[in-house]
C-alpha cells in the first residue's frame, strides 16, 4: 500500500472510531481520478452486533451509522484529509452492508489526486 492510502486509513479509521467507538478492523482505499473508495470490515461494536440479530436491528444500525457518518462529512470534513488528497472533498457516498459487517465510502474530490 502507497503512503497516501495509508495516511488516507489513518484518519478514515480515526474518524470512525471517535464517532462510533470502534474502528474499522480492516480498511482498504484505492485513489481513481478524483475519487477515493475506501472498503472497511470489522466495523460493527458488540451492541451494534446484539441489536442486528434481528431484520429491524439491521435496518436500524444500517441507518445509524450511514446518517452519522454523512452528517459529520457534511458539518466538518476530518483534519487532514483534504490537504493529504490535494483535492476539496465535494461529495461523499457511504454505506454499510450489516450482515457482512462490510462498509463502503466513495469520496468525490473537487479535482484528480495527486
Amino acid at each position: 500500500m502507497m503512503k497516501k492510502e495509508a495516511a488516507f486509513n489513518d484518519i478514515i479509521r480515526k474518524v470512525r472510531r471517535d464517532l462510533f467507538g470502534k474502528g474499522p478492523e480492516r480498511i482498504y482505499t484505492h485513489f481513481i481520478e478524483d475519487m477515493a473508495i475506501t472498503k472497511m470490515y470489522g466495523n460493527l461494536t458488540t451492541p451494534e452486533k446484539f441489536i442486528s440479530r434481528t431484520r429491524e436491528g439491521q435496518h436500524t444500525v444500517h441507518n445509524a451509522r450511514t446518517l452519522m457518518i454523512q452528517e459529520l462529512y457534511k458539518e466538518n470534513i476530518p483534519e487532514g484529509l483534504e490537504e493529504l488528497v490535494g483535492a476539496k472533498l465535494v461529495h461523499l457516498f457511504n454505506d454499510i452492508k450489516v450482515e457482512e459487517d462490510m462498509a463502503v465510502s466513495v469520496f468525490i474530490f473537487d479535482k484528480p489526486i495527486i
